[in-house]
């Protein structure tokens, strides 16, 4: 029986996704399960520099998988053929692979899944399988959204009433007090079964600006690579709407310590790399000494400049 009445909940948001038109699900990882499921799956070539939850996902479905290098500039090092059922997965690492650069792997390896987990605002390529998160761009607890043409049977839906202290938290409290909950967050998406994207999902993500906060997120990755370019080991573009601006430098691990000290939160993605290659690999020297410095539409022009202060500070 419907309920009438009553005390007031969230307000109904009456605006449109970003990505109206994908699937979607209640994360990133179950849109590559959604992807191994739907089109049968029977292997995946994944990147050493990734984390290990696409690795545990396909032990999970019993689809073999194998290891791949990059290179310096963060592109795929990979020669195979690949089978019907095999796929190589690319990762658009800072959203630094242009759709142009994107369809150059479709052409060549033609089977390939392209991971925009850290490419939001980009849109997919016509007839190639991407997938998104939306959690790493904003303030939801889960969600994540799927182009393809494979399509399964209806699935169940989410809830993700349970799963926003921290966020709700941080609105008016600092980080550090609501971080418990965020890992216990992130530890709980091992356990989750796939699901479509719920309810309380879909209504946040049509309440957000999206022009303001793509502009936004352009306009401080652009502050700090005209600052840091001539410093950073890496060529970089500008992206769209960029995830965070990765500084790859000698002392980067050295620096991430001194700039978290500071309660500037800069993360070392990937943790998993250190124990599936050795210290002489790209990807290793990548996890270490890459700092992803933060850049999303919470901070503006002189945020910029305090974070470049403080590296001058901590260098």
């Amino acid at each position: 029986m419907k309920e009438i009445g009553g005390y007031m909940d969230l307000e109904r948001a009456h605006g449109t996704e970003f990505h109206e038109n994908a699937i979607a699900l209640n994360s990133g990882r179950h849109c590559l399960e959604y992807l191994i499921r739907a089109k049968n799956i029977r292997k995946l070539y994944i990147p050493y520099f990734l984390c290990a939850s696409v690795k545990n996902l396909c032990v999970r479905l019993h689809c073999k998988y194998e290891y791949y290098r990059i290179d310096g500039e963060l592109h795929p090092i990979f020669d195979e053929i690949l089978n019907s059922n095999e796929y190589l997965y690319i990762v658009n690492y800072y959203g630094q692979t242009d759709n142009g650069t994107i369809r150059k792997y479709k052409e060549k390896y033609n089977n390939v899944i392209i991971d925009n987990v850290q490419a939001f605002f980009q849109k997919p390529v016509e007839n190639i399988d991407t997938l998104y998160s939306c959690r790493k761009f904003f303030g939801v607890s889960d969600g994540g959204y799927l182009y393809t043409d494979a399509i399964l049977k209806e699935i169940d839906k989410d809830v993700s009433y349970d799963r926003m202290m921290h966020v709700l938290g941080r609105f008016e409290k600092d980080a550090s007090f609501f971080y418990e909950d965020y890992q216990n967050g992130e530890r709980a998406f091992n356990e989750r079964k796939m699901r479509s994207m719920s309810n309380l999902t879909h209504n946040l993500l049509r309440s957000i600006d999206y022009d303001y906060s793509g502009n936004k997120r352009t306009e401080n990755f652009s502050y700090l690579h005209q600052q840091l370019r001539d410093k950073n080991k890496l060529t970089l573009i500008v992206p769209n709407g960029a995830f965070m601006y990765p500084f790859y430098t000698e002392k980067g691990a050295e620096l991430k310590k001194r700039l978290i000290e500071n309660k500037i939160y800069v993360p070392t993605l990937w943790p998993d790399v250190f124990d599936i290659s050795d210290k002489q690999s790209i990807e290793w020297e990548l996890a270490e000494n890459i700092v992803p410095l933060p850049i999303d539409q919470r901070y503006d022009a002189e945020d910029m400049e305090y974070i470049i202060e403080k590296i001058k500070e901590c260098s």
